[in-house]
């Protein structure tokens, strides 16, 4: 197993190589450049005209790397960039419309998964009567997937016109979502986050549907962090060991979102905002299907193909364009300071 030290090593490693290509490429382009300048003089007016667009696009390339990619380099790399994701959805108002939405962004983020290359599982879901998902908690497995996810976090509102609207009148429902950090379970725990003496332990019988008993054994788990009073059940699972380790996770997840969180406050103690939508309260995002729009309203970005969003790749844009909005923002922290 590698030490910390060797970690440390191979991460300035990687850095320093980033820096590195940037510096290559910006040093190859210029020397493109000058040789291009050379065939302005040339007596041919057609060698003259290539010059000059291939100049244009040269110095274009030169802008977005001095704009871009090497400020790009001065943000600290992210101590979460390793970190999977556990992602909790509830159905808030619009009762069954929003269940039924939940279930669409189930779907969504599903798919996104597959195409990051990330493992996707539904750990435990309450269906709705009516269809769809009152609440799901999804655990998303691979590199990045925290860093990505965690600006999913807040309400997400639709505005559609449900099934069993017989008058069309377009009805207005809400999803929140909290995007949690999950820890690789093969790691040593990290005792700062909480002691065993800490916990209170419950176990009882699992429910179905109606309040009727689904087995006789008591394989339903409930935890209880007693100094901040954060509780987490779990019963989907088969056996109480099962149960027992998914609460844990969960709950070791939920703390390390407090522990995070906490840093960045004191760290930005002068600029409040992740992303001004830090608030998981608040809402970050509208799919109005009347109109074929998604509004991303932290960032005022629109895009005019909700079809691409819920069924396409068209949530990457928004997940990317979140990302390089809070790039800058740490930029100019460093550059305030």
């Amino acid at each position: 197993m590698s030490s910390p030290e060797d970690i440390a090593r191979l991460r300035h490693i990687k850095e320093s190589e980033r820096l590195a290509d940037a510096w290559a490429l910006w040093t190859h382009t210029h020397e493109q450049l000058k040789d291009t300048s050379a065939l302005l003089v040339d007596p041919d007016p057609a060698m003259r005209a290539l010059a000059a667009d291939e100049i244009t696009a040269l110095a274009a390339s030169l802008n977005t790397i001095a704009t871009e990619t090497f400020p790009s380099l001065l943000v600290p790399p992210s101590p979460t960039a390793a970190l999977s994701a556990l992602m909790e959805l509830k159905s808030g108002v619009g009762g069954s419309e929003a269940s039924l939405f939940l279930a669409d962004m189930l779907r969504m983020y599903q798919r996104l998964a597959a195409n990051t290359h990330w493992r996707a599982a539904v750990v435990a879901s309450n269906p709705a009567e009516g269809g769809g998902t009152k609440d799901a908690v999804v655990e998303v497995v691979g590199a990045g997937a925290y860093d990505a996810l965690r600006w999913e976090s807040g309400v997400h509102r639709v505005q559609r016109v449900p099934a069993t609207e017989a008058s069309g009148r377009t009805h207005t429902s809400t999803v929140a979502i909290v995007v949690l950090p999950l820890p690789d379970e093969s790691a040593a725990p990290d005792a700062s986050l909480f002691s065993m003496s800490d916990i209170k332990l419950e176990v009882m019988r699992s429910r179905g549907a109606g309040g009727q008993h689904v087995n006789k054994t008591e394989s339903a788990v409930r935890l209880t962090h007693l100094p901040t009073g954060i509780t987490v059940s779990m019963q989907d699972e088969r056996s109480q060991h099962q149960n027992r380790r998914r609460a844990f996770q969960v709950l070791t997840s939920r703390l390390m979102d407090r522990k995070l969180t906490a840093e960045m406050e004191a760290r930005r103690d002068s600029r409040r905002s992740l992303v001004k939508g830090a608030d998981r309260s608040e809402k970050i995002r509208t799919y109005n299907y009347a109109q074929d729009r998604v509004t991303d309203h932290r960032i005022g970005l629109t895009m005019k193909n909700l079809t691409s969003v819920m069924e396409g790749d068209g949530i990457q844009h928004f997940i990317n364009a979140v990302e390089r909005h809070h790039a800058e923002g740490v930029m100019l922290d460093m550059l305030e300071e």
